[in-house]
């Protein structure tokens, strides 16, 4: 970290004047352990899965929505096709249980441990996959009718808070909609009864095979030293499970915004990352990751392209 800070220092700027931008590059500096990084390839993970929860009427939107949107991904027209094109990243739609959806976390587990770690292994295996095919930056984002409630459940667990402190309007909830979604998590904290020390315990109780996936991998990320740049609420639901799994992984990542959904602040708190981004964004499908890639890849730039003081003939008053 200080080899790559030192070349920052070296470039005609003030010191530190680039702020996060350095902060980003510092960063991958040093999980890749060189000084001055290379530009990455892109790739951007979306994950897709149904999700039992729904029946409590915690959605805006049916379950079928789930299989409706990832054929919208497959023929490009959604929100993440267009930024993912725009950010000249390769973009990926896993179908993590797509129309099998995990049971009702408001009445027994979510699924069973063999299935939290079979998701778990394929993420791991989908991240080296990434990594051996030259990618050095990857974005997450998922799609699952209901998952807010399973990622509200999640981070109630595992911060622990109260359900209401994480539970917000997803895809738009008015305010009795929210209080169903606070009832079920509820109910399934107390149905399920887990416990945070047992991270994978708690995944398989009260997560879904999407935030499952991602979770596996943003833990083979950072096994494979690839910087992850997180999307929203659910993807932070993901990183606070790899993080409890193994806390190096937040080594990984990079926040790409902050989500009006009420605990997405409190999920970057406890990861003690700092978001690029704060445009209100609450779609989902990896968008706000994919809107930081070129600001990952800026920062990058900067470190390679910007000419040092000595080069420009620059005069260096901090010296």
């Amino acid at each position: 970290m200080s080899e790559t800070q030192a070349a920052f220092d070296r470039k005609t700027k003030p010191r530190r004047s680039l702020g996060a931008l350095e902060d980003v590059a510092v960063r991958i500096g040093a999980l890749w352990g060189v000084a001055v990084p290379a530009r990455p390839e892109c790739a951007i993970v979306v994950a897709a899965a149904d999700h039992g929860v729904v029946a409590e009427g915690v959605s805006a939107y049916p379950s079928e929505v789930t299989a409706q949107m990832v054929a919208n991904f497959e023929a490009g027209g959604a929100a993440i096709n267009v930024l993912a094109r725009e950010a000249g990243a390769r973009l990926l739609i896993v179908d993590a249980g797509v129309g099998t959806p995990t049971a009702n976390i408001a009445a027994g587990a979510a699924m069973t441990r063999a299935a939290a770690e079979e998701r778990l292994r394929e993420g791991r295996a989908l991240a080296a996959r990434l990594a051996s095919e030259g990618i050095g930056l990857v974005g997450v984002g998922e799609m699952g009718i209901g998952n807010t409630t399973a990622a509200a459940a999640l981070c109630a667990a595992l911060l622990p808070v109260a359900p209401a402190a994480v539970c917000g309007p997803g895809t738009g909830l008015d305010a009795e909609g929210v209080a169903r979604k606070v009832a079920a998590v509820t109910r399934a904290l107390e149905v399920n009864n887990v416990d945070a020390a047992d991270p994978v315990g708690v995944l398989a109780a009260l997560g879904g095979f999407e935030i499952a996936l991602l979770a596996g991998v943003l833990l083979g990320c950072r096994s494979a030293r690839v910087p992850v740049v997180l999307d929203g609420f659910i993807t932070g639901a993901a990183a606070l499970v790899a993080a409890a799994i193994d806390p190096a992984a937040v080594e990984a990542m990079i926040a790409g915004h902050r989500s009006p959904e009420p605990g997405h602040a409190l999920v970057l708190e406890r990861l003690g990352l700092e978001p690029l981004l704060d445009l209100r964004l609450r779609l989902g499908e990896g968008s706000g990751a994919a809107l930081a890639l070129p600001i990952v890849r800026s920062a990058i730039a900067l470190l390679n392209d910007m000419a040092s003081f000595d080069e420009a003939g620059v005069t260096d008053a901090a010296r």
